[in-house]
């Protein structure tokens, strides 16, 4: 407990105090610059935006901009510290913000217990902000607070710890039901806890079906019933005939339990006494009614959710409110209605039962994660959220009249909060989408590999390719039952069981080398061997692109393919490829995987299978030759290489933009370029292909970018072999297994003429 104590005083105190800093967005260097950014040119936009209010949105930061608002007295579970207190919560919760989508916030802690006060100063930023987040308020005065600041003020506001709780654990309680088999309007709640949370959640709860007169709500003062005479007017509405003495009493049979109370209330046996398939949500912080571990102990049947992130089905406030604010921004609504939130609610459940990204199975060191009983909300390190909550809230916004900016182009929206947030794939969108167009036959040959079944499910699922699967057709048959996946009717062929086969493969494969040293028998052995078998089936037509290296070496894997699909006519050797996925677009290396130290000869053979392969993925691609040489600057056999591969380019394929030797900073900064080399074909552009003067350079780059977590390296794509064949990087994740899948069979309808 010390140890973390000084951790957190540690963390928020070391280097600059505080979580959070206001950074310009506009250049600031010159003295241009500050005329521009102060006097005299602020002034244009002051008087613009005193011509039409509307033009702060686009001459300020306003739109993007979200006050969290706390007068401190009900911080965490810590009561009330007082304003000062709360802004480590409020500038943490800035940092959530803008980390989850992009939002700008200032942290405002405000001086006022009395709520008209409170009122007054809120309302008197409506200028400043795009948005207000309510935070750590108080019941019952949250709700006065609420209420009038939303009637009285044009912009979205929340309190957040009301209704963010209540969109989530509505969207838990939507799929707990499901999973339990019971209908909304049928189930009883047990709630302990009538604050804030508890009743906003009550209310969205019965805006989802449950029935009020099925609700019983429990105060620290026993059931909230019409025999009470201390209920202020927001508890009175749920008040219920006086049924049950305590608790314990109220759970017996009981099918839901919502706790957002205090720690240690329910007990083991209140448990037990539950109905069939309990729902317990025990949400206080950080010690929920009922320890998750005594509550699945007490029966192997409950449906369980915490508030804790080191147990599953966390509700998580963080699913909420950067999402519904994003939304809510975009387009300039004013106000955060029921609509909205219930737009919200319904995105969140609809997603849990969508397959789990593997990045998100990495990020909690999970093998595997699926809608059901332990997965019934989603991780707030989803990153689909943003491209799901958000667009849900905005088109709400837009049905129910709050929006002052509509949405048209809604894939061009969500492909704007991928920038946004740095996950931008439109690159990868486009290449997805052209592989639907005309699928392809794909050989996956590790199919009895979990991740490999996986990214098979999720490309037929996509529609990008037609999946063959070879490897141990029991181990495929029963992983796929286990994972639930959609492929039970795939073709899966065991080369262990089809000696036909085998045997007629071994046959074509002697002979295209029985004067390399071949025998008969050797090559029927190899074909028992999946690369061999699965190759073997894409030079006979029988798919149209090969899929392997999960579980095996780069080389093993590559070698089958040169021996018997080989290479294109004209190309001297093959290449290798990634795919860097950068903020500034694509970027591609090559050689990074097979060329060891590459001639002059060989580097323009690298240049032109970059240049095809890019060309083909719709890109225009302008290449640089790496160095460590600057045009001459240095001498060596390197600079030397790549001088003589220019020269050969320069005379035989004048249409491929490419320049070189230059260093990698070089060919990325066109302001540097254009100053020390403005006779640089590549001009006042970047260069987006990058060849690499040997192995060891390409390998550690992109090997560096990728393990950084710079960007995302996808490949490793081949080059020049007459057929599509790539090769996966040892352990690929689910997500790079899909993304060379949709590049093979792009490379597959190019090498069949389709594009």
């Amino acid at each position: 407990m010390d140890s973390q104590f000084d951790n957190a005083l540690d963390y928020h105190s070391q280097g600059r105090p505080g979580k959070i800093e206001v950074v310009p967005t506009k250049p600031t260097q010159t003295k241009r610059d500050l005329s521009l950014a102060y006097s005299p040119g602020v002034a244009e936009p002051c008087e613009e935006i005193f011509k039409n209010p509307q033009d702060a949105y686009k001459y300020t930061a306003k739109g993007n901009l979200v006050a969290v608002v706390s007068n401190g007295t009900a911080v965490l579970g810590l009561g009330n510290l007082g304003p000062l207190a709360s802004k480590p919560v409020m500038e943490g919760k800035g940092v959530l913000f803008k980390i989850f989508a992009d939002i700008d916030v200032f942290d405002i802690e405000v001086d006022a217990n009395d709520p008209q006060k409170f009122i007054d100063v809120v309302k008197a930023l409506e200028p400043t902000f795009g948005g207000i987040n309510l935070e750590d308020i108080k019941a019952p005065e949250s709700f006065l607070i609420e209420e009038t600041l939303k009637r009285e003020m044009k912009i979205p506001l929340m309190h957040d710890d009301q209704h963010g709780t209540a969109i989530i654990s509505t969207a838990g309680l939507i799929n707990a039901l499901e999973v339990a088999g019971k209908k909304a309007a049928e189930v009883t709640v047990v709630v302990s806890g009538a604050g804030a949370a508890g009743i906003s959640c009550v209310k969205m709860w019965i805006a989802i079906g449950v029935q009020k007169e099925n609700i019983y709500m429990f105060d620290r003062d026993g059931q909230v019933s019409d025999d009470r005479q201390d209920l202020d007017q927001w508890k009175d509405e749920f008040k219920r005939p006086k049924k049950y003495a305590n608790l314990a009493e109220a759970l017996v049979n009981a099918d839901v339990f919502l706790g957002l109370s205090v720690g240690n209330v329910m007990t083991q046996d209140m448990v037990r006494s539950m109905a069939a398939n309990p729902i317990v949500f025990a949400l206080a912080n950080p010690n929920p009614e009922i320890p998750y571990e005594e509550a699945i102990a007490a029966r192997e049947d409950v449906i369980m959710a915490t508030g804790r992130s080191d147990y599953p089905n966390q509700v998580n406030n963080v699913l909420g409110f950067p999402f519904i604010f994003r939304g809510a921004l975009d387009v300039r609504a004013t106000a955060i209605n029921e609509a909205m939130k219930l737009a919200a609610v319904k995105a969140l459940a609809a997603l849990a039962k969508e397959p789990v990204p593997d990045v998100v199975l990495l990020a909690y060191n999970q093998p595997d994660m699926s809608f059901g009983k332990n997965y019934i909300i989603p991780k707030p390190l989803d990153p689909r959220l943003i491209t799901t909550v958000s667009p849900a809230v905005a088109k709400a916004a837009m049905e129910s009249g709050v929006a002052q900016v509509e949405i048209t182009d809604w894939e061009a929206y969500k492909s704007e909060l991928r920038k946004r947030m740095g996950l931008d794939n439109r690159f990868l969108s486009n290449i997805a989408n052209r592989a639907k167009q005309n699928p392809q036959r794909v050989v996956f040959g590790e199919a009895d590999n979990p991740k490999v079944l996986k990214a098979a499910h999720v490309a037929r699922e996509e529609g990008s390719c037609i999946p063959i699967l070879l490897g141990f057709e029991d181990q495929i048959r029963s992983t796929i039952h286990e994972l639930g996946l959609n492929l039970a009717d795939c073709t899966i062929i065991d080369p262990s069981r089809s000696p036909e086969l085998i045997d007629q493969y071994g046959k074509l494969y002697y002979e295209k080398r029985q004067r390399k040293g071949l025998t008969l028998h050797q090559a029927v052995k190899k074909m028992r061997q999946r690369t061999y078998f699965g190759a073997m089936m894409v030079e006979l037509g029988q798919a149209d692109a090969f899929i392997s290296g999960q579980n095996s070496n780069y080389p093993d894997t590559i070698r089958p393919a040169l021996e018997i699909i080989g290479k294109t006519d004209g190309v001297t050797k093959v290449a290798g490829m990634y795919i860097i996925m950068s903020k500034q677009g694509p970027l591609f290396f090559a050689d990074t995987t097979v060329n060891i130290a590459p001639t002059s000869d060989e580097l323009v053979d690298i240049v032109k299978l970059a240049y095809r392969m890019v060309t083909n993925l719709q890109i225009k691609p302008r290449i640089a030759m790496l160095s460590y040489s600057n045009f001459g600057s240095a001498k060596g056999t390197t600079p030397n290489n790549i001088r003589a591969a220019l020269a050969k380019l320069n005379r035989e394929n004048p249409e491929i933009l490419v320049d070189g030797e230059m260093q990698a900073n070089t060919a990325l900064n066109s302001d540097l370029r254009q100053e020390l080399f403005p006779f640089s074909k590549l001009g006042n552009e970047n260069a987006n292909v990058f060849i690499f003067p040997d192995l060891n350079s390409g390998n550690i780059a992109y090997k560096m970018v990728q393990s950084l977590g710079i960007s995302e390296a996808i490949g490793p794509i081949l080059l020049g072999f007459r057929k599509s064949v790539h090769v996966l990087q040892l352990g690929s994740s689910v997500r790079e297994i899909v993304n060379v899948v949709n590049l093979a069979v792009v490379d597959a309808q190019s090498k069949k003429g389709l594009f």
